[in-house]
This record gives C-alpha cells, structure tokens and sequence, in this order.
C-alpha cells in the first residue's frame, strides 16, 4: 500500500565531514558543535533544501561514548543545547519540524554496553537540554527494548510524539529480523506500543533488512488493532561485523547506493507501509532530494 509521506533528513556526521567540518572518531558529529556550529546550521540547511520536513538535532554524539565522561559532565548539557538552538535556527521561517535526539546512551550498536543504573544520570542533561527546542522526541539507533522503556519514563509530559528507531542485525540469520541485542522485531513493536510510541522506525542498518522488520511491525500493529507509523533510514555502510562499535573507525560506504538505488529501497519501504523515510550515515541532501522528487510524484 502506498502511504502519505514524511520526509527525514540523512546522515549529519557524514554531510559535516564532506562539508570540510572539524571531523574525527571518537568525536564524530560532536566535534562541529564545539569547532564550527556554522558548519552544523549549513548541513541541516542542505537538508531542509533538498526537502526534508523533519531533522533532527546533532546531539547523537554527545554522549561519555563519543566524548569522554569528563566532557560530558562538564559540557554535555550545554552542546546538546547548542544543537537544538542550531536547529532551531535551519527551521526558522519554514514548516520543518525538529525532532530531540535520544542516542543510545552506551554506544551504537552496543547493547552489551547497557548500564541500566546510568540511564536517568546520562538522559536527563539531554531531555532537559532539547525541551524547549524540539517537536518530537526520537530516541534513534537504539539495539535493545529496555533503553527506550527508561527513556520514555523520563520524559517531560509535554505531548510531544515519542518516535523510537531501532538498528537491526545486518543479516536475518533465521529469516527473523532482530534488534543487535538479539531481541526481535515483534517484541520490539510490542514495546514501542505499551508505551504508547506514536512510530516505529528502523535505522543505521542495511537497507535490506528494513522491509522484513517494517512487515512484522505492520503486522503486530494490525493484530493489536492500534495505530503505530513505520518508517525507515538506513545507513549506507557495508555489513558491520557483530562486535563493531561507531567510533573505532571511519567505515568506508557502499558505492551500490547512490541516489537512485537508495531511491528504489525507500520504495520498497513505501509499499510496506512507511511513512516517515529518510537516511543515516551516508546518506546525504542529494539522496533526500530524489526521494522528494519521485516519492511525492509517485503519491
């Protein structure tokens, strides 16, 4: 079925490094909010301009994992509120919506990481940072079920859409689409709405795994009668290797997906009933661009 679209921008870490933005592991997309805040307003421009009707904060990075944990308590609080004011600021004057970064707090991809004691230490800088800045809230690459559970709870009752976005595995090696933490899809929709999660998405993963994991949302949505929006934004990496972390290194990207390859995916996702499409890491304005032009003609 075809759905009524919203556009995601892509990948801020990758568009800041080809902008010529201060760029470095472990730092990624954290390193322009400290050296070159103009660089971040320019990406999230670019992205508004090639058609995006959501972006999100360029906080993902601002966290001990990327930053260290002296850096975090002693900025932390104040770049995450540099990234929603620079947003903010991209947004002005057009109908763009700005949705708060909630990164995973113990690295990408990294569920073995997860300390559940830490949660309320390491989210309540960034949730109190974001409030006054943001449209919805998105907690973004999340591996396992129990993060967004403790972030959600943390959240100011402010009305505000809670959208989470899982990363998967990079392969079904069952034929079952899992989060990185092993957890299945099924059981990660069935999370996302007891809490109540106006949408569901799948991102930093490969493209070829998405539309397994959309189907099986679609499907638990169905079965509880309630309505959950789908959507998609993958990264343009190669398959990761099961123990990879996202700051040991700066990966190479896929040359199989440029704009209209990447094109004929988001199609894909469409069809399986996503409505909120976008990109991650290399995926840049120029991919968003074509998927405002075809997908939107193809509505």
């Amino acid at each position: 079925m075809t759905t009524t679209l919203t556009l995601l921008d892509g990948g801020m870490g990758r568009e800041l490094q080809r902008r010529g933005a201060p760029f470095r592991q472990p730092e990624w997309s954290a390193l322009a909010l400290m050296e070159a805040p103009e660089q971040v307003i320019a990406a999230h421009q670019a992205f508004i301009d090639a058609g995006a009707q959501v972006i999100t904060t360029n906080n993902y990075a601002v966290v001990p994992f990327h930053i260290g944990e002296a850096r975090f308590a002693e900025r932390g609080r104040e770049l995450v509120s540099l990234a929603g004011r620079l947003a903010k600021k991209a947004a002005q004057g057009s109908n763009t919506r700005i949705a708060g970064s909630l990164p995973p707090l113990f690295g990408s991809y990294r569920a073995d990481l997860y300390q559940a004691e830490r949660v309320e230490e390491l989210a309540r800088p960034i949730i109190a940072a974001l409030a006054a800045h943001v449209d919805l809230w998105l907690a973004e690459t999340q591996s396992l079920i129990a993060e967004i559970r403790a972030v959600h709870a943390l959240l100011p009752k402010d009305g505000k859409p809670y959208w989470v976005s899982f990363t998967l595995q990079d392969s079904l090696h069952d034929g079952i689409p899992r989060l990185r933490s092993g957890e299945t899809v099924e059981a990660a929709a069935q999370a996302a709405i007891a809490l109540g999660a106006d949408a569901m998405l799948f991102n930093c993963c490969q493209p070829e795994v998405i539309e397994a994991a959309l189907a099986v949302a679609a499907g638990e949505a169905r079965r509880q009668q309630v309505t959950l929006q789908l959507g998609a934004y993958a990264n343009a990496f190669p398959p990761q290797p099961e123990d990879a972390t996202a700051n040991d290194g700066l990966d190479e990207l896929r040359a199989d997906l440029d704009p209209p390859a990447y094109l004929a995916w988001a199609r894909r996702w469409q069809q399986a009933g996503a409505s909120l499409i976008g990109g991650c890491c290399g995926i840049g304005p120029e991919h968003i661009a074509i998927l405002a032009q075809q997908l939107t003609a193809d509505a």
